[in-house]
């Protein structure tokens, strides 16, 4: 996993689908703004999505929201903007390596002051 950075650059917002938006309140019960905070919000952890083979690349990103609740997001960028495919809680072992990841880059930070 690494750090969002040149991925957001020139993205102008996010594309919602209808089914997407209600299943991630359903299913997890998380609501867009949450997951809207989530991706703006720093530290922020993106890496690419593992498990899928379709056409367009997926990524996973760990974050959180405004509320401090952490957040594992499913999206692909089209065009420029953001397309949300999955919000829901990070798992036991998300939540350790957005850890680790957030651990480390306030070490570095700290170091190059």
């Amino acid at each position: 996993m690494g750090d969002l950075g040149d991925l957001l650059a020139g993205l102008a917002g996010f594309e919602w689908d209808d089914g997407n938006s209600d299943k991630n309140w359903r299913r997890h019960e998380v609501r867009q703004a949450e997951t809207e905070q989530a991706l703006l919000n720093t530290p922020l952890v993106v890496g690419a999505a593992s498990k899928h083979r379709g056409v367009e690349p997926r990524f996973i990103a760990l974050g959180q929201s405004d509320a401090g609740r952490l957040l594992a997001v499913v999206f692909t960028v089209r065009g420029t903007r953001i397309r949300v495919i999955s919000a829901r809680a990070m798992s036991k072992k998300e939540r350790d390596i957005y850890g680790q990841v957030t651990a480390e880059s306030e070490a570095d930070s700290e170091i190059q002051e």
